[in-house]
């Protein structure tokens, strides 16, 4: 039985590396990731860090994971944002590459 969740684990978490899935989150800066979430947005911060040098990340709502995005230019306007984002994940090197960003409420679902 471990083994049979073991794989389907795996499996899945292939099917997801491959594929594009939708992730809420929240886009903030290297230099304070996971800091600016629902329970702390600070727009402001998040444009002067990255005014200041650092990358554009997306911090995912269900686990503050936070993922490099390779093409950080899609999301320029969303700064500080709470949004779902349509993306293919790369669990390697812990990046998305995002094809699609919607606004979402600040501190929403």
């Amino acid at each position: 039985m471990k083994y049979l969740a073991a794989v389907l684990f795996l499996g899945s978490a292939v099917a997801m590396a491959a594929g594009t899935t939708r992730i809420s989150g929240y886009i903030s800066d290297s230099h304070c990731s996971a800091m600016h979430t629902s329970k702390s947005p600070n727009e402001a911060c998040v444009k002067k860090c990255i005014q200041g040098g650092s990358a554009p990340v997306f911090v995912d709502d269900a686990s503050n994971a936070v993922w490099k995005i390779d093409n950080p230019d899609l999301v320029k306007d969303h700064y500080g944002h709470h949004v779902r984002v349509t993306a293919t994940v790369n669990n390697t090197d812990k990046s998305i590459h995002i094809t699609k960003v919607a606004m979402l409420p600040a501190g929403g679902q």
